[in-house]
């Protein structure tokens, strides 16, 4: 080989060394930075998890029943349906009813931030503001517990609300759910059947309900639920009622009563609260307000769903099991709650401006609701009667 020929080779040689020390150098450079990434992806979750945990919001609740009572079971499932959608970032604890405070002292415990939020009904709240029974103590114009969310939510409910709370001082949030059934007229020694048979008659209500049966001729002691049995027990109760077929048979109203009497107007479109404290609840992430305004409604349906299938099979149970005899109230009693309710509705509206300003809502709102569920949905009594009702022998030939 000639000299030239071998200096051409080695410095070729020298080319593909550079190159290929080059290509190691990049090689390093890139697992270099490619295990860095890989080190910072570890750690990431770990920083993450830590800042998660450092973010988790714990709320106190208490709710206004007895631990037994299912309507405690439904502040309970509400709390479970935010604890699980906002994945441990918010965790509300439910207390029963007395854990922290009577049960109607919730509103001012929450309001004072002495409790985080609650869980019980408007119409609690009574002495505070009497307008706030309207969201479930009374006839309602005809309209049941949906169409009354209904009117809350799209009918201007909402906004008369969060009026009434801003004038008696509430630092709350509110939120009405879960429709309640039409309410029993309650537990009594004997049928009622006539309306001059509540004269004189001891009788536990709430509400609007405490005026309607005070001018049935009722002497009235509102009493939350854990003592109405006890009362009864004693002798300081004639009669009452409380809620349904499952809260009344799990607060013990068989073992002091027999006979239990169907449909009322006193209660016909009730339904539940949510409350928070609105200073600690204005602090929550935007995010997770989203998912508590969706957690009611989903907590509303559910509760609406477990409702029937419950005090379906306590009904029958009560029946069954524990020789509960169930009446109709006499449509002489429908009316004559209907008509001392609007003296009632007369008087406190010329009393008390925000009252009469809600009483006009729901009643323009019912106008047009009730009308057109009347008009649409058909009465199931026939399609009932058709499957179920024991079919009359054929008449014998003769």
């Amino acid at each position: 080989m000639s000299k030239k020929k071998a200096k051409t080779a080695v410095k070729v040689e020298n080319q593909a060394e550079t190159k290929r020390k080059s290509r190691r150098k990049f090689l390093a450079r890139t697992a270099a930075t490619v295990g860095g990434a890989a080190v910072t992806a570890v750690g990431f979750p770990m920083i993450a998890k830590a800042q998660a945990q450092a973010q988790i919001t714990n709320l106190r609740f208490q709710s206004t029943w007895p631990s037994k009572d299912i309507f405690h079971e439904y502040a309970l499932d509400f709390a479970k349906k935010v604890n699980d959608m906002t994945g441990g970032e918010l965790k509300i604890e439910v207390l029963p009813a007395g854990a922290v405070v009577p049960a109607f002292g919730l509103l001012d415990a929450v309001s004072k931030g002495t409790l985080d939020g609650g869980h019980g009904v408007l119409v609690y709240h009574y002495g505070k503001q009497n307008a706030l029974a309207l969201w479930g103590s009374s006839p309602a114009f005809g309209m049941d517990a949906n169409m009354l969310l209904s009117w809350h939510k799209y009918g201007g409910g909402k906004d008369l609300l969060e009026k009434i709370y801003k004038s008696i001082g509430a630092d709350v949030v509110s939120f009405p759910y879960g429709p309640m059934p039409t309410q029993p007229l309650g537990w009594f020694k004997k049928p009622i059947t006539k309306p001059d048979d509540f004269k004189g008659l001891k009788y536990r209500t709430v509400g609007i309900s405490i005026d309607l049966f005070t001018g049935l001729g009722a002497a009235v002691n509102a009493l939350p639920g854990g003592e109405i049995v006890p009362a009864l027990d004693r002798g300081l109760l004639d009669a009452a009622e409380f809620n349904n077929a499952s809260s009344d048979r799990l607060l013990g109203f068989p073992d002091v009563s027999k006979v239990c009497m169907l449909q009322s107007f006193h209660q016909n479109a009730e339904q539940f609260e949510i409350t928070f404290n609105k200073t600690k609840y204005d602090a929550l992430p935007a995010k997770i307000r989203a998912i508590i305004a969706y957690a009611v409604e989903a907590a509303s349906a559910d509760m609406s769903w477990k409702a029937v299938d419950r005090y379906s099979q306590d009904y029958i149970e009560l029946q069954t099991k524990q020789n509960v005899k169930f009446y109709k109230t006499p449509d002489s009693v429908l009316q004559r709650q209907i008509d001392i309710f609007d003296q009632v509705v007369a008087k406190k509206s010329a009393e008390n401006p925000l009252f009469k300003e809600v009483v006009e809502s729901q009643r323009k709102y019912a106008e047009r609701a009730v009308r057109w569920d009347l008009d649409t949905n058909v009465n199931r009594r026939m399609a009932y009667n058709h499957y179920f009702a024991p079919k009359k022998p054929a008449p014998k030939k003769t």
